[in-house]
């Protein structure tokens, strides 16, 4: 009994290991794809390259736009917040560029003045657009 168990393990042992070794032998006849480095690739290589960073410094201008965009508005409302004279909450403070737009209703005309006055004093403003109504 114990010769037979010997042969069934030993048996096992060589069909284990001819599959493993055929399974890494097959894994190294695979062949390895030659890359083309020519002239041609190269170069079109290098305009993608410069296409894809003029993009890039493209978008990154427009962030910083955007960014300094709400700066500018996050300064204005911060000024009518911290005023007693105007309600921040009903005004609505818009940027494009160095132009501020101020929309919304105002109590009077002491409020609308001073919401005009604080945007245009805002440094980096130099344009306010007024379209504030009285209630």
């Amino acid at each position: 009994m114990s010769i037979l168990r010997f042969l069934f393990v030993a048996v096992v042992v060589i069909v284990l290991s001819a599959l493993l070794l055929g399974y890494l032998a097959g894994q190294r006849t695979h062949p390895v794809p030659q890359r083309a480095d020519t002239s041609e690739t190269v170069a079109r290589a290098r305009e993608a390259g410069a296409e894809i960073g003029g993009k890039a410094a493209v978008a990154a201008t427009r962030v910083q736009e955007t960014v300094n965009e709400a700066a500018l508005s996050s300064k204005i409302k911060a000024k009518m917040a911290l005023d007693d004279l105007v309600k921040a909450r009903d005004i609505n403070v818009t940027t494009h560029g160095a132009t501020v737009t101020l929309s919304g209703v105002v109590e009077s005309k002491a409020e609308h003045d001073r919401a005009i006055a604080l945007a245009k004093e805002t440094n980096g403003v130099t344009q306010v657009i007024d379209d504030l109504h009285a209630r």
